[in-house]
């Protein structure tokens, strides 16, 4: 590992593109804390930590984790690259079920970029209604428990709010493309990343001011440590995990010739999902919780407060609506009809299953049973910080570095990252970080 690290800073190219990748970075989380005219941050930020230890997290939680702690102060990447994650997420939907953007997507580069561009038009639109709104949410008083948010509400403080903030959401979205281009590692994901790894020391401050007042004893530390170590080895088995299917390509003698005949393999991936199916499940979830932050109404808020953190109710709800948007989103990216399709159409076949509709049906049956096996472990992940807050009674901040969207991002983003480095060590003559075999991105 320490030569391989080492190796890395004896190739000129792949040593720019991290000094690159790492002054980008360096310059998102400087943009994290210049703060939006208008805001009073200091009390926006006890706000955030109220509603945080009250409920252990809500929708705007999430939006602040993906923005590294922008939005608890209000900066100008408060929305972070939200809107564009959710801007790529419809696009992707609307793909499977629109034929004209079916069809662009098949067009190769020119399509690729084509939808880029829309995913581009998205972004500004979505970032520009979200600020919007809360800038509306902000400038009410009763919706802070009386704290003065806003010195100067009106119309120009939103027109303010909704450029600042859109613009700020735009400059992110550069930002990860000048990584992806000059950089290493996807850009958008790294971004994401840094942002939740920033959120490490405050994590860290509080489990130890905990320890230091007696409320946790250090052999609790012991059991989260290992905790921790399970969870991100059984995230990376799984991550990296894929059900081969062979395939068999049929010999085709033209002369004296002789083509085809290879034999290969179908990588069907046990986390097709992944962290996506947590978003969605989140978003259904915890949106009643942060609506009822917002209408002071007595019935809404006893519903509201059945479906938050710590209820089992809330925790049955999230696994089922993880499970279920495991298999629907594995059944938009994975289409077994076109799969079977394209290997009669280049000689291929699975042995002991007849091409065509026998195949589809194959491929159909496989994929829906390792699914579930990926999508309870996606549940299981996605609940386990909810049982480590319950259990040893720490803070959220710290139970969600135990699962959850956090550790599946980080995990998945760091294997890509060191595959790619990887790819330049081998590339090079050198070694890679992995002696035994090559690493596997996650897709």
């Amino acid at each position: 590992m320490l030569s391989a690290l080492v190796n890395i800073f004896k190739i000129p190219d792949l040593k720019k593109r991290i000094l690159i990748t790492a002054g980008l970075l360096v310059v998102f989380r400087i943009g994290c804390y210049v703060s939006t005219p208008g805001i009073d941050g200091a009390a926006l930020s006890k706000f955030f930590h109220q509603i945080g230890k009250t409920t252990g997290g809500s929708l705007l939680g999430i939006i602040n984790m993906f923005a590294g702690g922008a939005m608890e102060r209000l900066t100008i990447f408060a929305l972070g690259i939200m809107p564009y994650i959710s801007s790529s997420i419809i696009l992707q939907l609307l793909t499977a079920v629109i034929p004209a953007l079916e069809k662009l997507s098949k067009e190769g580069r020119t399509g690729y970029e084509k939808i880029n561009q829309y995913t581009r038009y998205g972004t500004v639109l979505l970032a520009a209604i979200q600020s919007f709104f809360i800038s509306l949410w902000l400038e009410n008083p009763a919706r802070f428990q009386g704290m003065m948010i806003v010195a100067n509400p009106g119309w120009t403080f939103r027109l303010i709010t909704v450029i600042t903030l859109t613009a700020g959401t735009i400059f992110i979205m550069w930002l990860g493309e000048q990584i992806q281009e000059r950089g290493i590692g996807n850009g958008i994901s790294l971004i994401i990343t840094m942002g939740i790894i920033s959120r490490a020391p405050a994590a860290g401050y509080q489990l130890f001011s905990a320890l230091k007042m007696g409320q946790i004893q250090p052999f609790t530390l012991l059991i989260m440590a290992a905790f921790f170590f399970g969870v991100v080895l059984a995230v990376t088995f799984v991550t990296q995990g894929q059900r081969k299917i062979p395939v068999q390509y049929a010999r085709r003698i033209v002369g004296r010739k002789i083509y085809g005949g290879q034999s290969t393999y179908i990588p069907l991936k046990v986390d097709t999902a992944g962290v996506i199916a947590i978003i969605f499940a989140q978003a259904i979830i915890l949106f009643p919780a942060t609506l009822a932050s917002f209408i002071p109404n007595a019935g809404f808020q006893r519903i509201a407060h059945s479906l938050v953190r710590g209820q089992l109710l809330y925790t049955i709800i999230y696994a089922l609506l993880i499970i279920f948007f495991c298999y629907f989103y594995t059944a938009i990216v994975f289409n077994p009809v076109d799969l079977s399709q394209n290997l009669k159409k280049y000689g291929g076949f699975i042995p002991g299953v007849r091409p065509g509709v026998s195949t589809t049906e194959y491929l159909d049956y496989v994929m829906t049973r390792i699914t579930l096996a990926g999508a309870l472990f996606i549940a299981f992940i996605a609940i386990f910080p909810d049982f480590i807050m319950a259990w040893l009674k720490v803070p959220y901040l710290v139970a969600s570095f135990f699962g959850g969207t956090a550790i599946l991002i980080v995990v998945g983003v760091m294997l890509d990252t060191i595959k790619q480095l990887e790819s330049h060590l081998l590339m090079h003559y050198y070694d890679g970080f992995i002696k035994s075999g090559r690493i596997r991105g996650r897709r």
